[in-house]
Order: structure tokens, then C-alpha cells, then sequence
């Protein structure tokens, strides 16, 4: 394993890059998928030009720093099998003099889906699994909702997310502290979209995938990752553990913005969806990672997985997204990653990696130029990373910006922090309905997705508890029998609110709770997973 360097200016003359993604999709999901973006005529990828496109990367990573006031991020390039430039930038935590290096270790977030992939065509090289292998083979007790897709749903189809699993399957549980094998079993009350028709970008479909060639190799995900992936390519500096990364000496804090200033707020434990979005590595692991991916699967002597089990995970399996016009590129998913051509007819592969805890990650690597970018950043994405790497592609093949990147990912990016539930924006009736006595109110319900939720009066008010943990949320009355509640979490934006409706009364008690935040899926419809019935016997 060669020693990194840090310098900015190792590097040789670079034939091209296209950093630009493709598509500006669901950050918050993690993917960089499809949009309507216009073709461009083809670049003329000059040496000099990427040769002035790499002296641009300080000053343009700079300018990304002091237009969103991120507190810090690192990038590196690669290129024809080494690492040509890597670079810290800002701090570590805000109010901390220590600074960001190509060796700070960020959490990955989604950009983990990748690694994923590669461990598990690692698995396949060795015939553990094939892509083709039925998740329930290697995890019997796998369910799905219906009975025909459980028993054929495959490692592929989960890490294409084409299962019809909905996007937001499983990740309401992680928030209130259920464990990956508790999520994983609820997973069968999920309503399904059509079975390998439909595109929906899941955490905990993928996970499951990976769960499954896990148990195949007799291990659990995070020792499999380090086995046959980290320890191999020297990436001593990454793992799939949580607790890896808070030992980490120098390592990146998650920031939230806050009043209109990044603060170190939350600390994301990613565990239960190890796989999906808990790895965490720095920009020169990640290089050396690359460039195995850039050569098919071997970096120096050491082969992790055989072009042949590589391809399909960098191939389209799934339309991400259809275009939404005939000029507009449409978006595919491989087996985690983000696969298609670019504006220069170049075919790339990328993905992005957001926690609204305070995570944004991007790369994107181009085989044919056998070139690639990668930046992490430590704070709430807001397209600072994809915007780095479009922008250095633009230079780097046309000689020049061609697009306002910024503007445009900052606006996609930044709706994902947009708080969620019906009522915000709105207001208390002036003249609210009373509410009955609060005593009458209590007692334990059940909802056979999220689990018990005790309802309790404590110091003259209503709270719940909800999860393993008992996660505490105080009631404020609404209306009637309707209160509201601050969620928290990975999936609640500042200023989220949810209602919490009690009915069907008898002899004067609800026998029903519905809780908003569980019963809507990703795109507002009601699933029915946040109704909770009175536990019969209780009071």
C-alpha cells in the first residue's frame, strides 16, 4: 500500500472528467438521479484543460465553502490508477481549530450503497451468492407482504430497489431506536408497488439484500465489509460501524444549520442500515477504492471481484427516473450505484450520500476516462459536493462552467430540508374544540408496524412513548381530539410536525390512535402502518 500524499499538486496531466451528475435527484434519498438536463455537444477533453481544471479545484472548493458556510470538506481526484490530488478544507467541528485532511473521516451516508455493492460482487466472484439469489434463501425468514414476491425477490433486485418496497420502508422505525432485525421483520406489512416495475430507492431493501450475503458468508455485514474489502485495499480508515468511526481521532462531526449557523447538533448512529448509509471512510480510502472500481475489480495485486460479477452493479437495472421530455437524460440504477451517460457521451458511474443529521457526499467516476472525483462534506447537504465535482467536469471538459450549478442543486438539495407533516405552515384554531379529560386519553395502543405507544399524562400534559427505547414526544393540543407532537430524528426536518388523532370513542375512550407520521408513505398517501388500537385489558 503506497503512501497517501496530501499535497494538492501531486499529479499528472489528466485527459478529462465528468463530475457532472446527470440527473439532480432525491438527496435525502441519497441517490443523484434524473432531471431534465440538456444535451451538450461533445467535449473536446484536452490535457491543458484538465491540467487548469485541477489548479481551479482550491479556489473553486473555496468559493462552495463561503457561498454555504459549511463548516468543511475534503476532495480528492484520481486518475490512471493513482490519486492526482487530495485536499482538506475548513474544520472539523465548528468552534474547533482542528482542520479537515484527505485523512478526516467523514460518515459516507448513502455512498455506502457502493461499497455495498462491492462486497457483494466480491461474494459473487467466489460464488457464495449470485446477483440472482433469492434473498430468503440465505435469510429464511424473510417476508414481504406478498407471498410470491418474498419467495422470489433477489440480492439484485434489492440493491436495484425494484422489490416494490416504498422508499421510506423501515426508516421511521430506525428513528425511534429499533434494531436492524426488528426492522427488517416489520418489513412485511409494507404495502408493495408492482413487483420489479417500479422504482423506489430504499434503505432497508437494500439492507435486507445485504443481510442475506451476509448470513451466506457466515459473518455479520460490517466483518464481511472489513474481510473482503477494506482490510484487502488498505482502507484502514473505513468501516461499517458506528462505534469505528466515534473512535476515529480525526473525524468529521455532523453539522445541522440552525438559526442561520451550522452547529454539531446530532451524532447519527447508522448501524441498523449498515450497508445503505452507515459506512464511514476518508477521501483516500475512498481514492484507493476507486481506483479498483476504474480497474475492474484489481488494485495493484490484490482482485476483489471479477469484471464479469462487477459489470451488472455498474450497468442499468432500473430506470430511476424517466426523462421528462424526449432531449432530457433519464436516470438508471445499477446495483448501488448510479450508472448512464453524461453530457459528453461518456458512460459514469456515481451516487450520493445525504444525512440531514449532517452528511453530504458525492462521487462520480468515469470508466472510459478511468478518471474520478469524490467530495465529503459535514454538514446538511445542500449540493456542495455534487456542485464541486459538476463544476471541475465543466472545466475539465469544456473549459468552462457550463451551467449554475449551485443554483440548481442548492434549490433540489435544500427542499430536502423542508419540514414535513400536514399541519405545518398552519396555525392553532383561535377557538379550539376542548379536548376531554387527558385521563381519558391514556393507556397502551398497538400498531403492528411501529409497536406499542404508551400514552401518558405527566405534569398536567399528554406525551407518548414510542420504540424500544421509549422515545418521550409531549402532546400539545390542536383541536378536539387532535394533538401534535415534534418528531425527531434522521427523517425530521426542523420545524416538522405530525398530528396525532384520537377516535372512535367507547364509554368515553378512543379505542383508536392515529399517529400521521407513520401512516403516510414518501409521497403523502396514507398506508395505514400509524393506526393503533387500544391494547384490550389495559386502561
Amino acid at each position: 500500500m503506497r503512501e497517501r500524499s496530501t499535497s494538492s499538486r501531486r499529479r499528472t496531466a489528466i485527459v478529462g472528467v465528468v463530475a457532472a451528475a446527470t440527473a439532480i435527484g432525491s438527496a435525502a434519498a441519497g441517490g443523484t438521479n434524473a432531471s431534465a438536463v440538456p444535451e451538450t455537444a461533445a467535449a473536446d477533453s484536452r490535457p491543458d484543460r484538465v491540467e487548469r481544471a485541477i489548479d481551479q479545484l482550491d479556489g473553486l472548493a473555496e468559493e462552495l465553502m463561503a457561498k454555504s458556510d459549511i463548516p468543511g470538506m475534503a476532495v480528492a481526484v484520481v486518475y490512471q490508477g493513482e490519486q492526482v490530488y487530495a485536499k482538506g478544507f475548513g474544520v472539523r467541528r465548528e468552534g474547533s481549530p482542528a482542520t479537515v485532511n484527505p485523512n478526516t473521516v467523514f460518515q459516507l451516508a448513502s455512498v455506502s450503497k457502493s461499497l455495498a455493492a462491492t462486497v457483494v460482487a466480491h461474494e459473487v466472484t467466489h460464488k457464495s451468492v449470485g446477483w440472482h439469489t433469492p434473498v430468503v434463501r440465505n435469510l429464511p425468514g424473510f417476508r414481504l407482504a406478498d407471498r410470491y414476491v418474498s419467495k422470489h425477490v433477489t440480492i439484485g433486485d434489492m440493491f436495484s430497489h425494484r422489490s416494490g418496497l416504498p422508499g421510506l420502508s423501515g426508516n421511521l422505525l430506525e428513528d425511534i431506536g429499533y434494531a436492524r432485525g426488528s426492522i427488517l421483520k416489520r418489513l412485511r406489512l409494507q404495502p408493495l408497488n408492482p413487483f420489479r416495475s417500479t422504482y423506489a430507492y430504499s434503505n432497508y431493501g437494500l439492507t435486507a439484500g445485504a443481510q442475506s450475503v451476509a448470513k451466506a458468508a457466515g459473518t455479520d455485514w460490517a466483518t464481511l465489509s472489513r474481510r473482503v474489502l477494506y482490510r484487502p485495499l488498505g482502507m484502514d480508515s473505513t468501516s461499517s460501524r458506528f462505534a469505528d468511526f466515534v473512535r476515529r481521532p480525526n473525524r468529521a462531526r455532523g453539522h445541522v444549520e440552525v438559526d442561520g449557523r451550522y452547529v454539531a447538533k446530532y451524532l447519527r448512529d447508522a448501524d441498523p442500515e449498515s450497508p445503505a448509509g452507515g459506512a464511514s471512510s476518508n477521501v483516500n480510502d475512498i481514492s484507493t477504492w476507486l481506483e479498483m472500481l476504474l480497474a475492474n475489480g484489481t488494485y495493484e495485486d490484490t482482485t476483489i471481484t471479477s469484471p464479469k460479477a462487477l459489470l451488472p452493479a455498474l450497468t442499468p437495472q432500473s430506470v430511476s427516473s424517466p426523462p421528462s421530455d424526449p432531449s432530457a437524460h433519464p436516470g438508471f440504477y445499477g446495483y448501488g450505484f448510479n450508472v448512464g451517460v453524461n453530457q459528453a457521451g461518456h458512460t459514469q458511474f456515481s451516487h450520493s450520500g445525504a444525512f440531514y443529521l449532517g452528511t453530504g457526499t458525492n462521487y462520480v467516476a468515469i470508466p472510459d476516462l478511468d478518471l474520478a472525483i469524490v467530495t465529503l462534506t459535514n454538514a446538511t447537504p445542500t449540493g456542495v459536493a455534487e456542485t464541486l465535482n459538476a463544476e471541475f467536469a465543466d472545466l475539465a471538459q469544456f473549459g468552462s462552467i457550463q451551467r449554475p450549478w449551485w443554483k440548481l442543486y442548492s434549490a433540489a438539495l435544500g427542499a430536502e430540508s423542508d419540514p414535513v407533516g400536514s399541519l405545518v405552515g398552519h396555525h392553532p384554531p383561535a377557538h379550539p374544540a376542548p379536548a376531554q379529560r387527558l385521563a381519558d386519553y391514556t393507556g397502551t395502543y398497538n400498531s403492528p408496524y411501529v409497536g406499542p405507544m404508551d400514552v401518558e399524562k405527566a405534569s398536567g400534559r399528554l406525551r407518548i412513548r414510542l420504540g424500544p427505547d421509549s422515545m418521550t414526544f409531549v402532546l400539545r393540543h390542536w383541536d378536539g381530539n387532535r394533538f401534535v407532537y415534534t418528531p425527531r430524528g434522521e427523517n425530521a426536518p426542523l420545524g416538522s410536525i405530525s398530528k396525532v388523532t384520537f377516535q372512535h370513542f367507547r364509554r368515553g375512550r378512543p379505542a383508536q390512535v392515529t399517529v400521521e407520521w407513520f401512516n403516510k408513505d414518501e409521497n403523502g398517501s396514507t398506508n395505514g402502518l400509524g393506526v393503533f388500537h387500544r391494547r384490550t385489558g389495559r386502561p
